[in-house]
């Protein structure tokens, strides 16, 4: 009995070492409103198939983890009722309970890693929430899982300079794509730094090349700034952030469900601008991603 299911388009694309790109899907069970959660998802693919490179949307169906969901799949996750976030802490009880739901970033990873996918696209990483008692299983599943992974940079709701220095301090490799500075999702600059900055898919494949041939057990992280006119600028990110997190707090939102309730109140306190740049940024990533797998094959 298969653990997952992988879409026949993924599955020859692997057998025949083409390139091929893991998405997750948390972002469309509980990330975005609805209907944009499952226009943003088609977009992201449609991205990645505009590069000649075949998109792995992970999620899962029926207590089956699959590689490649279908378009009704899709929009049972966007639209469905009793869909779960599911983290790594999760796929043997999301198995178990026969669940359906969305992947984080730590569970696609995951995934991606055992079915031999090699890049992965994301919004945003996981963190460190602001007070440090919350920590995403996305920090721990990057620091012992050789993937690359295209984001921008770890979601606005965290403390992102504890994020930035968790990453360092566990041998993540942080790369910038076409920047110097370590993003802030839906803000380009922050004043945090990156590793290494390049301007080319050649250049990651070339880091990436070396990571395994080294044997390095970690995640890279490509970090790529939001498109600039979709930023948000820093300061009204944290003046959302702050009301956000106190109304949380008064309401005992924590966990799991603290995410989705900070990343919809911030849309709505930002007038739509963040939902905005979330897309976007979605998107930029996508395309990247897409790139950097066509690059890796040639390698």
């Amino acid at each position: 009995m298969e653990v997952w299911e992988i879409a026949p388009k993924v599955k020859e694309a692997l057998a025949q070492k083409q390139p091929a790109v893991a998405l997750e899907s948390a972002f469309l069970s509980h990330g975005l409103p609805r209907p944009l959660n499952l226009e943003t998802a088609a977009a992201m693919e449609e991205a990645i198939q505009k590069e000649g490179v075949i998109p792995a949307t992970i999620g899962f169906v029926s207590g089956k983890a699959k590689l490649g969901l279908s378009n009704e799949e899709l929009e049972l996750l966007a639209l469905g009722q009793d869909v779960h976030k599911i983290s790594t802490r999760d796929l043997a009880i999301a198995t178990a309970q026969g669940w359906t739901g969305g992947t984080t970033v730590s569970a696609s990873v995951y995934i991606a890693h055992r079915a031999g996918i090699d890049i992965l696209a994301t919004g945003g990483i996981g963190g460190i929430h602001i007070g440090g008692q919350d920590v995403s299983p996305d920090l721990a599943t990057l620091a012992e899982t050789p993937i690359l992974v295209v984001c921008s940079g770890a979601k606005s709701i965290l403390d992102l300079s504890a994020t930035r220095e968790w990453l360092e301090a566990h041998s993540i490799p942080v790369i910038g794509y076409n920047t110097s500075e370590f993003p802030g999702f839906y803000s380009r600059h922050i004043g945090l730094s990156v590793d290494i900055g390049v301007d080319s898919p050649h250049q990651v494949a070339e880091i990436m090349h070396h990571h395994q041939r080294l044997g390095l057990p970690s995640a890279i992280l490509v970090t790529v700034p939001v498109p600039e006119p979709e930023e948000v600028p820093r300061d009204v990110i944290q003046s959302a952030v702050e009301k956000g997190s106190a109304e949380a707090k008064a309401r005992g939102i924590s966990g799991p469900a603290l995410t989705p309730f900070l990343l919809a109140r911030l849309g709505e306190l930002t007038a739509g601008a963040t939902t905005r740049a979330n897309v976007a940024l979605l998107k930029e990533n996508s395309r990247v991603a897409a790139q950097i797998a066509k690059a890796w094959v040639e390698k």
